[in-house]
């Protein structure tokens, strides 16, 4: 099954054997392919690359390493990372999605989603905090340069 992420997308987990889990608002899907993969191929389906994305939200917040992507420029739907994008444990997450976050300990948190779905992942609460602090920068930059 190819998967495109859409607005139904929550967040995309690394699962075993180079397989991902997509949670959606009512489903949740077995991909067989890696959360970066999905991603690069749901840039490419939308027109553009992940490298593009990449390159692009670098210039705009002068950030290197774990930046926010596009993958959708219309309605602005954004996925961060929880890691490095290439290592086998980064989870993307949805910007528009997330209604609020909490620190479970010193390396897990809880998101909980606008639908009030919960997902407890191994990231530290300032890290998650930080990506969606940056996410959310990219996207008020972009709705700033729509809107002027």
């Amino acid at each position: 099954m190819k998967y495109e992420i859409s607005r139904g997308t929550l967040a995309i987990l690394p699962n075993e054997k180079g397989t991902s889990l997509v949670y959606e608002d009512e489903e949740r899907y077995l991909i067989h392919e890696k959360p970066f993969n999905i991603m690069d191929e749901s840039c490419k389906y939308f027109g553009s690359s992940y490298e593009g994305r990449k390159e692009g939200a670098k210039s705009i917040l002068g950030a290197e390493y774990k930046v926010p992507i596009v993958v959708e420029d219309s309605s602005n739907l954004i996925l961060f990372p929880t890691t490095s994008p290439y290592a086998d444990d980064c989870i993307w997450i949805s910007l528009k999605r997330v209604n609020n976050i909490h620190k479970i300990d010193a390396n897990n948190s809880k998101i909980v989603f606008d639908n009030n779905k919960e997902l407890i992942i191994p990231c530290s609460f300032r890290s998650l905090e930080n990506q969606l602090s940056r996410a959310s920068r990219l996207d008020l930059v972009l709705r700033n340069r729509k809107n002027s």
